[in-house]
């Protein structure tokens, strides 16, 4: 079984090919960015899962706040400042100023009426949405201020504000509803607009703003990533976001100074049935997380596009980090054998498991039966199961609800711990998580297996490339010369 956060957007982008481009290699406007990047699965912010829809609507749209899993603390983007005095009531203030790319003003009824029409549609299956319709009050009582009203407090709403899914739209999107159309040529709140919009030639994205010494034009070519990973090499692209497997050791050769690597919202689990069979027992469910061997499916399979997993939460979403890795995400055939021999497991018994589209999980199930010693059921049945989630939102949350729904985890004291977590002050909440993740690492209902992470390379006239988790490169910084 395959678990994902996110639905199909009415539009998916399936090729997009750079109109502009430079391909012989001859030198841009010195105000041009030519980017590499794959095909973006969605251009919809509310429906976004892979780096390549993050980095265009990053570019499009402006959200509230960034935020900081490590430290809990929200960076102002289109929000002055969110505060609340008891977590259960909350006050966005707006910037004055915003504008959409059409000129209209961007106001606090804004984001409260495309909150109220997203949510609503049948591809809005993004958790953030979902947890703000629970919301006993959602107003605009002036046009910089959004006032949330919650059911029970809670200390992770500016982790949920700053999620790219709640960003705005204009009325005329709202109105019309014709999404397709709408997300064909957007209409944003972002540093960049679509110029002509999406063409089965390419895309174009203009500078709102004067920024001197940044790019006022963006020009972005969709295509194979070894080909775009040698365009940087060969002067042909400025930048590319996507590396292959082949080439992540020399990345770091090729472009020693001028590569940059960082977490991706994506986690993937290997999830365990609790109710029935052998794998409702512990024993056996850490038997079989010690006998998979992270390092060697990512060098394989997963085309070192992963980071093995130190924890239960992702770097993208966990509050601080683990000053080691957990038991349960190392190799250690040897030990796992010994727990399914203590567990009385049945001496040649198959092991099913699950059915999924996810490419690593055969190999995965054949490793780990190989390493512990057991045989790999012919037909797959009810047993371990891929969960690979997408996340919409920073906060540790929606990670944990997400292994709760899948697996049907309970324990006693647990619900009450992860109420805890979440009402806790989201600066201060690290602690709180750490003692929920602890706990599911003991109980085991799935086991970390890794989290994504996102690549960068680019050529000598670019320049101050960064990234975030949600937000892929900040195209909007990036320098050139």
């Amino acid at each position: 079984m395959t678990m994902r956060l996110c639905l199909l957007a009415p539009l998916v982008v399936a090729v997009l090919v750079t109109a502009g481009c430079t391909e012989s290699g001859e030198s841009p406007a010195p105000d041009v960015l030519r980017v590499g990047m794959s095909a973006p699965m969605s251009t919809n912010p509310a429906d976004v899962r892979d780096q390549a829809g993050r980095l265009a609507t990053g570019a499009l749209w402006t959200p509230l706040a960034d935020y900081d899993p490590a430290t809990g603390k929200p960076t102002a983007r289109a929000a002055e400042s969110i505060s609340s005095t008891d977590r259960t009531t909350w006050t966005v203030k707006l910037k004055e100023g915003g504008k959409f790319h059409d000129g209209t003003p961007v106001t606090a009824q804004s984001y409260v009426d495309t909150w109220k029409v997203v949510s609503q549609e049948s591809w809005a299956g993004s958790r953030v949405l979902k947890d703000l319709v629970r919301a006993k009050e959602i107003t605009a009582p002036d046009p910089l201020t959004i006032r949330l009203v919650l059911d029970r407090p809670s200390g992770q709403i500016p982790a949920l504000l700053s999620s790219p899914a709640l960003v705005p739209l204009p009325a005329s999107a709202l109105t019309s509803r014709d999404w397709i159309r709408f997300f064909s040529s957007p209409i944003g709140n972002g540093p960049f607009r679509m110029d002509g919009g999406w063409q089965p030639t390419g895309a174009k994205l203009v500078r709102v703003a004067d920024a001197p010494g940044k790019a006022r034009v963006l020009e972005l070519k969709i295509g194979d990533p070894a080909a775009l990973y040698d365009d940087v090499k060969s002067g042909k692209l400025d930048l590319s976001t996507v590396v292959p497997g082949d080439r992540h050791e020399a990345m770091h050769t090729d472009f020693a100074q001028r590569h940059v690597m960082w977490a991706l919202p994506s986690v993937s689990y290997l999830g365990f049935p609790l109710t029935a069979g052998y794998f409702s027992d512990a024993t056996i469910r850490h038997g079989f997380a010690l006998g998979i061997d992270r390092a060697a499916l990512e060098a394989g399979v997963l085309a070192k596009q992963v980071d093995p997993a130190k924890s239960l939460l992702p770097p993208a979403v966990a509050p601080g980090e683990r000053s080691s890795t957990c038991r349960p995400c190392t190799f250690d055939a040897e030990a796992g054998k010994s727990l399914l021999a203590q567990a009385e497991f049945p001496a040649g018994s198959a092991v099913p498991f699950g059915q999924s589209q996810a490419n690593w999980l055969r190999p995965l199930a054949e490793q780990a039966s190989t390493a512990v010693g057991v045989r790999l059921a012919a037909d797959p049945g009810k047993g371990p199961f891929a969960l690979d989630l997408n996340l919409s939102t920073p906060s540790p949350q929606e990670v944990l609800a997400k292994i709760v729904e899948a697996t049907g985890y309970q324990s006693d004291g647990f619900a009450d711990l992860l109420k805890s977590a979440e009402e806790t002050e989201s600066t201060d909440s690290g602690e709180v998580y750490r003692l929920v993740e602890n706990q599911l690492l003991r109980d085991l209902p799935v086991a970390p297996l890794w989290s994504g992470h996102g690549h960068a390379v680019w050529a000598e006239r670019a320049g101050d490339v960064k990234a975030t988790s949600f937000g892929s490169v900040d195209l909007s910084a990036v320098s050139v010369r």
